[in-house]
């Protein structure tokens, strides 16, 4: 080879070896740019690359539960099912007959067979059905999968379930899906107040597989552990909402008035008991129309009820004098005159009576020329009337308060030209029924965190005034007993209250009839009042407080105004009583001796047969549920039983309804309780008709309905029938300049 063609062959190899080398340094100089997490053509390869290496799952935990003071779930996360259908033949289960499956899911998700195919037809893997094939109860899935439909799947989720549908469903609230982080917030009610508590925070599991799915050997996994909300423990009572919520239903149904508001309080704590507005919606549906909670949210004239704390203001001050007289009818005064509900009046009366028959004209020259109207603001300040009560609800209002004019003063004694909450109003009551100690109203109890079962919060009785004294109390509670058993206060004029006596219980209240204002002007007409009360129980040492309040309810001609709202008290009342274990003959003023009681032990675990002699032997009603080993009581150990008390055992085997003849509210209420049964009552004072039928098998989830009548089977005992009133209804009406 001549040195021409060796020099020749060096040039080009080192041409190729300068161009493998530039090449050789370009690719290690790409590789530390994608190591450096470069974008390439505005992708992160290393992350793309481990995008597709990694597995990620989360892992879904629980929202918190809500329950009741007795321990029934109110609110909880339940299993939902997203519905999905695989398209793809490269799947070993797809959708091999999209008309078949069509027709089959599209009853059951409420779709169009079309709409379904359209989905089916398209050209992707796989599809989802819309809003009508998410969140599907278990039930729904179970529907579906009955089918055997191939390439039919589903994404296993969490949703909100309410199992007692619109039951206080305002204090509770809903919740709404929060898209960015795939979560439940709160947006009302307890679920927002206390969504900070009851949030969860989910965790997720994250490692390398192969390109088949399966884990790579040694591994580490990445994790994050989950936590689950608190659970939060309200004072509402399930048993007590339930005849609150009944018996509202009900009113609403028959008189079909505007709204309604109930609200049923332990004035020795403020805890409520029970709360509920109509109309209502059912936060499953989150069918809600209107975003306030009315007994927090809805300042109005009360009417007649705020006598109540006119009286007692007036009995504190010392100025007070029941004796005295005042001419009633009307009663003249700067800018107006002030009328009795009963235009012609009664005559020259006392106070005592005028507050009986709830004379307008009594309150306005008892503020007027004895108490004073700077003084009545003085009272109504401490009363609470004046600002928020600060109940752990969102949404609070505060009251409308007219306190420019003297007419406006003047009427605001009887309940008109000022406008309050019916929590202001509770709120005062507890000062009337607790010797002058006004409670501030509390619904959370506390919070607990599920995995420590340590409690994070805890609410307690707060005191918020002593607004009268202890014998101002005592004595406008005298005067609240002859609002409702008064027949002849005078010339034959019965007090306003007779519709809401319950014998043996010796109930206490004041009534109200006030008159709605509509741009500046009141409504006439008999539908247009808002009818209410305001009750407690005992007189001498009241347990508890009821108030309700009816808007223009539809009465009929010979219908008053207090129909709706009786309708109501009564039932709530008497088993609230029965419930709290308030004895009627003991709570009696002219009954000395209360009877014998002993706290209930605790029988679970014991001999059915046994225990039922050992209560037996103290004077207690066993009532037998099943035989064998007993699993559950009521009364829970710890409360107190009165002798001729049912005590209800729950065994472990066949379990037999028993005859409910005879049986309080109460008594009906702890059965369900016991047994999981669901509830429904017709009519009011004690069981006279079941739908399951003595002897039947008891089975968990079964509804019970149960029919009930003012007597008292094979007993004098019971709800007697109270007449009418002979008089019509008060309310406030005065001339307007």
């Amino acid at each position: 080879m001549n040195q021409s063609k060796r020099r020749l062959i060096s040039f080009w190899t080192g041409i190729v070896g300068t161009i493998f080398m530039l090449a050789f340094f370009v690719i290690i100089g790409r590789f530390v740019y994608i190591a450096q997490g470069k974008k390439i053509d505005n992708h992160n390869l290393l992350q793309l690359g481990e995008k597709q290496w990694s597995q990620y799952k989360v892992v879904d935990e629980k929202r918190g539960t809500i329950y009741s003071s007795n321990g029934r779930i109110l609110a909880e996360d339940v299993p939902a099912y997203t519905l999905y259908a695989i398209l793809s033949p490269k799947s070993d289960n797809y959708v091999k007959n999209k008309q078949k499956t069509a027709e089959k899911l599209a009853p059951i998700l409420g779709m169009k067979v079309s709409d379904i195919l359209q989905r089916l037809n398209k050209n992707v893997y796989q599809v989802e059905f819309g809003a009508k094939g998410k969140m599907l109860s278990y039930k729904t899935k179970q529907a579906i999968d009955q089918l055997k439909l191939p390439g039919i799947g589903y994404i296993t989720e969490s949703k909100r379930y309410y199992p007692n549908q619109s039951s206080a469903a305002y204090t509770l609230g809903f919740t709404q899906m929060n898209s960015e982080k795939n979560q439940q917030k709160g947006v009302f009610g307890i679920e927002q107040s206390l969504d900070n508590y009851l949030t969860e925070k989910d965790g997720s599991i994250r490692y390398y597989r192969s390109l088949t799915g399966v884990p790579i050997p040694d591994e580490k996994q990445k994790m994050t552990k989950s936590v689950p909300g608190k659970n939060v423990y309200l004072t509402l009572n399930s048993r007590i909402q339930t005849v609150l919520d009944q018996t509202m239903s009900s009113v609403q149904e028959k008189y079909k008035p505007e709204n309604i508001i109930g609200v049923v309080a332990d004035p020795k704590t403020g805890k409520l008991l029970a709360m509920s507005s109509y109309p209502t919606f059912n936060p499953n549906k989150r069918d809600i129309k209107q975003f306030s909670n009315a007994p927090i949210a809805l300042p109005y004239e009360p009417g007649s009820v705020m006598k109540t704390f006119t009286v007692a203001s007036a009995i504190d001050a010392g100025v007070y004098n029941g004796s005295a007289t005042y001419a009633s009818g009307d009663y003249k005064t700067d800018g107006g005159t002030i009328h009795d509900w009963r235009r012609q009046g009664w005559g020259t009366i006392t106070f005592d009576q005028g507050f009986e028959l709830s004379s307008n004209v009594g309150m306005a020259v008892l503020t007027d020329k004895y108490l004073g109207t700077d003084k009545l603001s003085d009272y109504l300040r401490k009363f609470g009337f004046m600002q928020k009560t600060g109940i752990d609800l969102p949404g609070e209002r505060s009251s409308v308060v007219n306190w420019r004019w003297r007419l406006d003063k003047l009427e605001a004694s009887f309940g008109q030209a000022s406008a309050f909450t019916a929590m202001q109003i509770v709120q005062a009551a507890t000062a009337v029924a607790n010797n002058g100690k006004m409670m501030r109203p509390y619904i959370v109890d506390h919070v607990v965190n599920p995995e420590t079962n340590k409690t994070v919060l805890q609410h307690k009785p707060v005191v918020t005034g002593h607004p009268i004294s202890a014998s101002a109390a005592e004595q406008t509670r005298a005067l609240m007993r002859k609002v409702v058993t008064d027949k002849n206060v005078v010339n034959g004029t019965s007090a306003t209250g007779l519709n809401y006596d319950l014998p043996g219980y010796d109930v206490i209240g004041k009534t109200g009839t006030a008159q709605i204002s509509l741009n500046g002007n009141y409504l006439y007409g008999k539908n247009n009042y808002i009818h209410s009360f305001l009750g407690m129980a005992p007189e001498k040492d009241p347990k508890l407080i009821v108030y309700v309040a009816v808007k223009q309810p539809q009465l009929k001609a010979t219908e008053l105004g207090p129909e709706p709202v009786a309708d109501i008290v009564r039932p709530v009342m008497t088993s609230a009583l029965q419930y709290l274990q308030v004895d009627k003959k003991a709570s009696t003023a002219t009954e000395k001796t209360k009877l014998s009681s002993v706290k209930a032990a605790d029988y679970t675990g014991q001999s059915m047969e046994e225990t039922a002699n050992a209560l037996k032997a103290k004077g207690i009603v066993p009532i037998q549920i099943g035989s064998g080993t007993i699993r559950n009581q009521l009364p829970y150990p710890g409360e107190r039983v009165y002798a001729g008390s049912k005590f209800i055992l729950s065994g472990d085997v066949q379990k037999k309804m028993p005859d409910l003849s005879g049986w309080s509210m109460a008594d009906i209420m702890k059965l369900a309780d016991l047994e999981e049964l669901k509830l429904v009552t017709k009519g009011n004072g004690f069981a006279s008709d079941q739908s399951i039928p003595k002897g039947a098998e008891l089975k968990a989830g079964r509804t019970l309905t149960v029919t009930l009548t003012g007597e008292k089977k094979n007993s004098s005992e019971g709800a007697s029938h109270v007449p009418a009133t002979s008089s019509a209804s008060e309310s406030g009406t005065s001339d307007n300049p």
